[in-house]
């Protein structure tokens, strides 16, 4: 399988198993795990065909390890980034002293003013290292990189969570704990 076609599989199935699983009338369980098996006929019926080897490799290959098996590899979910309503039953976790996050110059304002906010996302996300915060800035526009003071806000009781593949994840952050 070539770069493209892994990509290819790869933005599909953040589509799915992320924010819409409705478009292929995928079942997730309330922990955002689809069984394998469904996921792989309800993609194929849409023209999106693929191995179990295949979707392992993508699994196993992805830059941001978006996605996870179960141990017998026969469920798979998102590891975060959601905008449907699941619990990925994760335990709040101390942060380190500080966290990264990376956005556009044209938000830098906004954020400094009113603090970051999820949105449509389950939780706004944290990089542990200001190269991956650039990376995701860089989708926006021009990156900038935002500190967070998140020992600070654990300090004053604010809940974080480490996804599986290493995201950090917290409800909001108010401006005072941003700089730039």
């Amino acid at each position: 399988m070539n770069e493209q076609q892994k990509k290819k599989i790869s933005k599909f199935l953040s589509l799915i198993l992320r924010h819409q699983p409705e478009i292929i009338n995928l079942t997730l369980d309330k922990n955002g795990w689809a069984n394998v098996d469904e996921l792989k006929e309800k993609c194929s019926k849409n023209n999106m065909d693929f191995t179990l080897e295949e979707l392992d490799e993508v699994v196993e290959n992805n830059d941001k390890k978006r996605f996870i098996f179960n141990e017998d590899k026969t469920k798979i979910r998102a590891n975060q980034g959601h905008s449907i309503d699941i619990d990925l039953a994760l335990k709040p976790q101390q942060p380190p002293e500080f966290l990264y996050h990376g956005t556009a110059q044209n938000n830098v304002d906004s954020i400094l003013e009113k603090g970051i906010e999820k949105r449509s996302r389950q939780h706004v996300h944290l990089s542990l290292d200001k190269e991956t915060a650039t990376k995701v800035g860089m989708r926006h526009g021009k990156p900038v990189i935002l500190t967070i003071r998140t020992g600070k806000m654990y300090e004053d009781g604010v809940l974080f969570y480490l996804s599986e593949n290493k995201v950090w994840l917290t409800d909001f952050i108010e401006s005072k704990y941003i700089s730039r």
